[in-house]
């Protein structure tokens, strides 16, 4: 297996109560504690940070709240890239920025817009390569950002039907992470069924639940460290008993027996590979 160098930080999303479908105001949320730990794994204070609103229904109005957000943290050299369609994800302009910078910042919207926009252009196979091959390249992305970051990209679902078959819609992502799928908002938006089925459909991967002002670093694309104030759940069919989701019809009630659920916070350690989990003594100091 290849040896990866770069990072990513995928984060769950913090939308601010009482603002649900105002988009300007829930992604208003970007912590010093979650964006600190970006700035610092991409070099410090003199990162290039480039953020990449594809995402989002209100760029122009998002970007200025990362270039602020990132500013108060010392980081200065923030510029921003909007890809509309595929051809500017294949831009000589949009390849030299992303060859620039320290660290590119996927802001939160809708992940199928990701993948309609970059996967497959020559901006995606710029990052792939860069991630793979850069150490010190930073990959983060939160809400849809973080989600579009797995091959199997969990695209929608209502959460309301969880646990009947067809909640969970799935789409192709960017494929950084080839062996889990994220889910976000996780704890908030009650999530816990569409993650089940997504995991239920490809009992091979490993389901990440975020819960918001939440995050992963994730190195060498296999060892995990949760950051920020909430949980990560982790989902692990690998070693399910009985799984009927291939033969139900869509709206059937679903069953599965002997799903591993870890609930990890703040320091506590995911070995992808491994399936191993290493817990943060009571005693240490929050991160």
């Amino acid at each position: 297996m290849q040896t990866i160098k770069g990072t990513l930080i995928p984060i769950g999303g913090n939308e601010k109560k009482g603002h649900d479908k105002d988009e300007a105001h829930s992604l208003e949320f970007i912590e010093e504690d979650i964006l600190f730990h970006v700035v610092q794994q991409s070099g410090g204070k003199d990162a290039k940070v480039l953020v990449i609103p594809a995402a989002s229904s209100i760029p122009t109005e998002l970007s200025r709240i990362y270039v602020k957000a990132f500013n108060k943290l010392g980081a200065d050299h923030v510029k921003v890239l909007k890809i509309r369609n595929r051809t500017d994800a294949d831009k000589k302009e949009s390849l030299s920025l992303a060859r620039q910078a320290n660290c590119i910042m996927f802001t939160g919207g809708d992940q199928s817009k990701i993948s309609k926009k970059i996967r497959g252009t020559e901006l995606h196979k710029l990052l792939t390569d860069r991630y793979q091959n850069d150490e010190g390249f930073v990959l983060a992305g939160t809400s849809a950002g973080a989600m579009a970051m797995a091959s199997e990209m969990i695209a929608g679902g209502s959460s309301t039907e969880a646990f009947f078959k067809g909640t969970v819609k799935m789409d192709k992502g960017l494929g950084f992470l080839p062996r889990v799928m994220i889910d976000t908002h996780f704890i908030q938006r009650g999530r816990f069924g569409r993650q089940s089925e997504a995991v239920a459909k490809f009992p091979d991967r490993i389901g990440f639940g975020l819960s918001e002002d939440t995050g992963m670093i994730i190195k060498n694309g296999n060892d995990c460290t949760v950051i920020g104030s909430g949980m990560v759940i982790v989902f692990d069919g690998h070693e399910l008993t009985h799984n009927n989701e291939e033969v139900l019809d869509e709206g059937t009630p679903m069953t599965m027996v002997n799903l591993r659920i870890h609930v990890l916070s703040n320091g506590d350690k995911y070995d992808i590979k491994n399936r191993a989990v290493t817990v943060l003594p009571i005693e240490a100091p929050f991160l």
